[in-house]
């Protein structure tokens, strides 16, 4: 209930911030829950993905330091994000996400780098995927990637891919991995292109 309530009220803000949110082939979405899987480029990105691709509810990994903060806590605990200590992800790095795609009522949205700052693709999203047996949406955000930008009302582009299913037959050896990422990276460089086939993206 708290997710359907908080939905509304982010996309007031974000239009009142900036105004200017345009979803792109929302169309791909498959049928049934899935997995978005994005390079990370701005913390607002779940944000505007999540906005995107209602009614459907996501659930977000969030690094455990933010659950210290009890009225943080509550809100991250009733908008189905998870804690994960990315020094020490463990076990429930996997399983919370996978029971919960199992159930079939929520997706998943998730950066395969880990953060804005990092370009090497770790191998979660993957066994999630194969674990769970649902798609990998390749989605990717285009648009300022700073506040300041943000409020200075420069187009915020979401632009959502094609599923990429990986059979459950398959072995996530290391070469399979370089396959599918490899699957993955021209995914995103597709929808990249076709946003603006000049943008780059660089870390702030």
């Amino acid at each position: 209930m708290f997710y359907k309530i908080i939905c509304p009220i982010a996309r007031f803000i974000v239009w009142v911030l900036n105004g200017h949110l345009h979803i792109h082939h929302k169309n791909r979405l498959p049928k049934g829950n899935y997995i978005l899987v994005a390079p990370h480029r701005t913390w607002w990105e779940p944000i505007l993905f999540a906005l995107g691709a209602s009614p459907m509810e996501f659930m977000f990994m969030a690094k455990i330091e933010l659950f210290k903060n009890p009225v943080l806590r509550f809100i991250l605990d009733h908008v189905h994000a998870f804690p994960v200590d990315r020094k020490k992800p463990g076990p429930s790095a996997l399983k919370i996400p996978v029971k919960g795609l199992r159930k079939g009522e929520l997706s998943l949205i998730i950066f395969p780098s880990g953060t804005r700052h990092s370009a090497e693709l770790k191998g979660g999203a993957l066994l999630i995927s194969k674990m769970s047996q649902k798609p990998m949406v390749p989605v990717v955000y285009q648009g300022p990637l700073s506040f300041k930008g943000l409020l200075k009302q420069k187009g915020l582009e979401v632009n959502f891919g094609d599923p990429i299913t990986i059979d459950r037959k398959t072995k996530l050896t290391h070469e399979n991995e370089k396959i599918i990422y490899q699957q993955l990276e021209d995914a995103w460089k597709k929808l990249d292109d076709e946003l603006d086939p000049n943008f780059h993206y660089v870390a702030k």
